[in-house]
């Protein structure tokens, strides 16, 4: 299986998140880290991203069960 790493503007499309929030929810712990590809370049394995947002439509079920 290969792993995607998506960059930042794919990462914000896909959560609807805003940068500022993006990078505050990770440094408050609560969305993955990215990885450092360069000095310059991070990004974010697909699968992290799924995974919290699984996580997060998961929560939304429980509550409303």
């Amino acid at each position: 299986m290969q792993t995607r790493i998506l960059p930042i503007d794919a990462v914000l499309d896909r959560t609807g998140l805003s940068r500022r929030t993006l990078y505050d929810e990770i440094s408050e712990g609560r969305f993955p880290r990215p990885v450092q590809l360069t000095r310059r370049r991070v990004g974010w394995p697909e699968r992290d991203v799924d995974t919290w947002l699984n996580e997060k439509i998961a929560a939304r079920d429980r509550v409303a069960a």
